[in-house]
């Protein structure tokens, strides 16, 4: 009796002393909104998306410009010879000189900066919404890594426990030195695991620090353990999501490449206007020119050609976009679907069944009904079962974090710039 007080005693100990699953640290909780948040103010990748904005902004304005006008001015008759020496019989000419675009050359570049526009806006979007993944991925990982942690640590109090028990029925006479040698090497290997699982958890916190700029202290784990209802996957439009209207502006850009790749075979003209005084006779004459290319050597139509095996390449990548999209959510609403019912039934019913053997066994073996295997078996089967609940919520969390992102809304017509 002596002896069964003292494993009940140290099993009990071992119980209330492992850290529980969703153990907290110090410091206040930073949620996933707040993740998010301190990302998006400090991260790169929106810098340089708001960048690209301003640049192409600047690229539409500079594509609103006319040509500039230029100064000519000539000088004939000079530094000859007989009656030509000198400046006696000179001829001065000055005057204005100004291009005319013809065949809407600026009305297309204007029409290619303002797609150009619309795709930086929508990579804006992009990058805010590829941003969310990152960090919500990383948060999930963090998560994770901690729980798969503190497991690891309770296995290690457990093995340590198991150890002193084996100690005294060793000592006691009632089990075989082999019992103890056994609960010796699995106290080595739960604390082998707990030392890998504590670097890896490290890594994740450190990659969540990197991403938001701010040091990690308790994360939100009733997020993580919270598992949305399930139901029928609900059709989603995939002409509105971020991938396919960014496949579609790149095709609204390309059609206004071949629009402006067509007028630029329309030669320009340049007419000037110009006053020439006679040095002989003082006198002032006008003088009028126009000036047009003549198209021999390039007529244009390679660029028309190239414009439009470029549109016709952003057309199929707009189809492949859609297909793309469609296969995406589809693949990403099943693995949601999947990983809310492995979490559920992981978190519930299996792991509720895990936990009552563990308790059976570990009273079977303090009144001596069952052996050091049946005990070791059992808290194998707990620990492989509290490992997997978190793989199912970890998995749950990336799918919806990856559907999230598939189904993200492009900006709309008004939210555009004009």
């Amino acid at each position: 009796m002596m002896i069964a007080r003292h494993l009940a005693f140290a099993i009990g100990l071992a119980i209330a002393a492992s850290p529980a699953i969703g153990q907290t640290y110090p410091g206040p909780v930073m949620s996933l909104d707040d993740a998010l948040a301190a990302a998006g103010a400090t991260n790169p990748s929106i810098e340089a998306s708001q960048s690209g904005i301003r640049a192409a902004e600047a690229q539409r304005s500079v594509a609103g410009l006319r040509p500039n006008p230029s100064i000519d001015a000539m000088a004939e008759n000079v530094a000859g010879t007989g009656a030509y020496s000198g400046l006696r019989s000179s001829e001065t000419t000055v005057g204005l000189s100004l291009p005319l675009e013809l065949g809407g050359k600026r009305s297309a570049r204007v029409a290619v900066a303002s797609a150009q526009l619309d795709r930086a806006t929508l990579g804006a979007a992009i990058a805010r919404a590829d941003l969310r993944l990152r960090v919500t991925q990383a948060y999930n990982d963090a998560v994770a890594a901690r729980r798969r942690a503190e497991n690891a640590r309770e296995q290690v109090g457990i093995a340590a426990e198991v150890l002193r028990a084996a100690r005294v029925r060793v000592a006691a006479g009632r089990a075989s030195p082999l019992e103890e040698q056994r609960a010796d090497v699995a106290r080595l290997n739960a604390e082998g695991a707990a030392e890998r699982t504590e670097r890896s958890a490290q890594v994740a916190l450190d990659n969540l620090a990197r991403l938001t700029g701010r040091a990690m202290g308790t994360l939100d784990g009733a997020w993580f353990a919270r598992v949305a209802a399930t139901g029928p996957a609900l059709p989603v439009a995939t002409g509105d999501t971020l991938a396919v209207a960014a496949a579609r502006a790149d095709l609204t850009t390309a059609t206004a490449q071949v629009r402006l790749a067509r007028s630029q075979r329309i030669p320009d003209v340049t007419v000037s206007a110009a006053a020439r005084r006679l040095e002989a006779s003082n006198d002032i004459a006008g003088v009028f020119s126009v000036s047009v290319p003549l198209p021999l050597f390039n007529n244009g139509r390679a660029g028309v050609d190239l414009a439009s095996a470029q549109r016709q390449q952003a057309d199929a990548q707009r189809r492949a976009a859609v297909l793309d999209a469609e296969q995406g959510i589809a693949s990403a609403q099943v693995d949601a679907a999947n990983g809310a019912t492995t979490a559920r039934n992981a978190t519930g019913p299996t792991l509720a069944a895990a936990q009552e053997a563990a308790r059976i066994a570990r009273i079977g073996y303090r009144e001596g009904k069952f052996g050091q295997l049946d005990l070791l078996e059992a808290e194998r089967t707990l620990a492989e079962t509290r490992s997997a609940a978190i793989d199912a919520l970890a998995a749950y969390h990336d799918a919806q974090a990856r559907l999230e992102r598939l189904t993200a809304p492009a900006p709309t017509d008004a939210e555009l710039p004009r």
